[in-house]
């Protein structure tokens, strides 16, 4: 492989390429990372920022509150991807859909960075429609760099491509996160919306190395489609202005009367889809048979998600609450944290890689079934570990930093068992009707795992407690338990697909 940016890779002639993958790779790592960036450096903030008394220039809401609008917001980004498809599909094409999300996501960033609750919450909006968008369709315009489907560049191409996620991850609470703690909340924010500025300049330097069919929609709304589609669309949005704008006269708005109903939709749509896939009389027996075998690894990783995406929000408020923020002598802001999954990743995903070519070689690779109920496991193991952390915080004790450090460990190898796994099962079990579709519908696992948190918190469930940690560790393995014990059943279903 070439490592130059201007030799030619073979069979492209003159071709100037980028570590031997086509030039407009560049521009989407550029593009990609810095989105990462800015996503993952404002979501290292944002509990921390909500929680905080409004003396220390925070917005003072408890704890619960808190993390009900992290997960609601989490939700909705994955949610948001399943209408990100569609305007990349059949309205504006995958290059103008990635632009105007980035445009959109950099003003809501820069909204969160005006000193006012009402922008902030609008700010928090913009962006949660913006990444579902872009996270929709950017992936798509790295796949379009390969016209070939089996260019040996493509997976490789992919690698670079993710890397870059990992990268923006990993800088940026250690950049924005220091920031925003240590010298002022919104210039943090501020920063996010940099973040993403450089990354849509290089997107927009880099328009002539994409591929033309980034620009194309693939199947266009007709004028019959688009003028039904706008006027279903204004009608909803007419009838949700209506009502709060009722609630807000009658004075009785609060920030519940945004999350239940978010929270309930993040957990209506993935059952509705499911529900309707699974029903379709087009599909065949064997993919009837594989929907049903789907059913049980979508519940698994909705389990996975909930609890892994704490990550940012009672990990953040455990960091902030009852774990010293020393190590080694050297002090840091607890959005700090944040960084050590990406780290882990980016040490470890090689060597998983690895490691399941060899035992694959060997015949001893684990079945898909087995890496789920491992990945559950582990990450209820790691909800164990914080049982015992925050049992040993209790007064006004704190906890050794290498804690957290072990449950991050400790989740990202269960990440690694499930996440690129769920991806790839998704692609083999989907129907041929819902191939596209279905990769959307693997996301909303995320959106249904973190509704069901954000619902645990409006409803008045403990956040912070050995009980609470405790339960969800205990759920958590009993399910992998459950699926490894259930192997034999499952088999069958999933129509010959190991």
């Amino acid at each position: 492989m070439a490592s130059s940016l201007t030799s030619a890779s073979a069979g492209t002639g003159n071709e100037k390429t980028f570590l031997g993958h086509p030039r407009g790779l560049a521009n989407l790592f550029m593009t990609e990372m810095w989105e990462r960036y800015s996503f993952y450096g404002m979501r290292a903030l944002l509990v921390l920022y909500l929680a905080t008394e409004v003396a220390d220039g925070g917005l003072g809401m408890n704890d619960a509150t808190a993390v009900a609008i992290y997960s609601v917001y989490n939700a909705m980004v994955y949610l948001l991807a399943l209408p990100g498809g569609w305007l990349g599909d059949r309205v504006w094409g995958a290059r103008k859909a990635v632009a105007v999300a980035g445009v959109v996501i950099m003003t809501g960033h820069f909204l969160l960075a005006v000193p006012a609750e009402i922008s902030f919450f609008i700010g928090l909006a913009l962006i949660a429609a913006g990444s579902g968008v872009l996270k929709a369709n950017i992936s798509t315009m790295v796949g379009h760099l390969y016209p070939d489907k089996n260019d040996p560049r493509r997976d490789g191409g992919f690698t670079i491509f993710y890397m870059g996620i990992n990268l923006g991850a990993f800088v940026a609470p250690l950049t924005i996160g220091w920031v925003g703690q240590k010298v002022d909340w919104h210039l943090g924010f501020a920063m996010a919306g940099v973040g993403m500025a450089i990354g849509l300049l290089f997107f927009f330097l880099g328009f002539r190395n994409l591929s033309p069919e980034s620009s194309r929609v693939p199947s266009p709304l007709d004028a019959a489609e688009r003028s039904a589609t706008l006027k279903k669309a204004l009608i909803w949005l007419g009838v949700a202005a209506a009502a709060y704008a009722v609630i807000g006269l009658a004075g009785l708005f609060t920030i519940n009367w945004a999350l239940w109903p978010l929270t309930i939709l993040g957990l209506a749509l993935p059952a509705y889809y499911l529900f309707r896939i699974k029903r379709d009389k087009d599909l065949s027996q064997v993919e009837q048979s594989r929907m049903s075998g789907y059913i049980w690894f979508f519940v698994a990783a909705a389990v996975f998600w909930g609890i892994y995406d704490q990550t940012g929000s009672t990990l953040s408020l455990f960091a902030k609450n009852d774990t010293t923020s020393t190590l080694f002598g050297f002090s840091f802001p607890e959005s700090w944290f944040q960084s050590l999954n990406p780290l882990f990743v980016m040490a470890l995903a090689p060597v998983f890689a690895w490691m399941w070519v060899a035992l694959n070689r060997r015949s001893k690779e684990p079945s898909t079934i087995s890496k789920f109920a491992g990945a559950l496991v582990l990450i209820g193991a790691s909800f164990g570990v914080m049982m015992v952390a925050q049992g040993l915080s209790a007064g006004d004790a704190k906890v050794t930093p290498m804690w957290l450090v072990s449950v991050y460990l400790i989740q990202t190898v269960g990440e690694l068992c499930l996440s690129p796994v769920g991806l790839s099962l998704t692609t083999k079990l989907a129907p041929e009707k819902y191939a596209s579709q279905m990769m959307g519908v693997w996301f909303l696992a995320v959106t249904a795992g973190d509704s069901v948190i954000a619902l645990l918190q409006l409803i008045g469930a403990p956040t912070g407690t050995e009980g609470w940690f405790a339960s969800q560790g205990i759920l958590a393995v009993l399910a992998g338990v459950a699926i490894f014990m259930y192997r034999r059943k499952v088999k069958p279903l999933m129509g010959g697909v190991h």
